[in-house]
């Protein structure tokens, strides 16, 4: 095992088909405004957690994604790929310093990863 410790689960990404619908819904299911809002990426912050609506299939994300923060991305990748995960979409930055990837395991469910610097 590596040391790139897992934080736990503090990002879900959901595709949705109609962002502005979307973005009403979710503001009023959480209570708050997004704190980023735009035609291809609506965040909201909450409770610790980030909720993220993407377009549906845009970056190939199909389904909900929920992306484990971990403190080295790279090492974590590694270490569930030799455990017999699949890369789906390999590390890359995303802005802010922040660094993404996902895996899908040996049912097919789509695991993210998360690296904050």
């Amino acid at each position: 095992m590596s040391d790139a410790a897992i934080q736990g689960i503090k990002t879900v990404l959901h595709p949705v088909a109609d962002m502005a619908a979307a973005r009403k819904l979710y503001a009023a299911l959480l209570g708050t405004e997004p704190q980023t809002d735009s035609e291809y990426y609506v965040g909201f912050d909450v409770a610790g957690q980030h909720i993220g609506l993407v377009p549906a299939g845009a970056q190939g994300v199909t389904s909900q994604v929920a992306y484990w923060h971990v403190s080295d991305l790279d090492a974590k990748l590694a270490e569930v790929t030799a455990a017999g995960a699949t890369v789906s979409s390999p590390a890359k930055e995303v802005g802010g310093g922040r660094r993404v990837a996902t895996v899908t395991d040996l049912d097919g469910n789509v695991l993210g990863l998360l690296q904050d610097s």
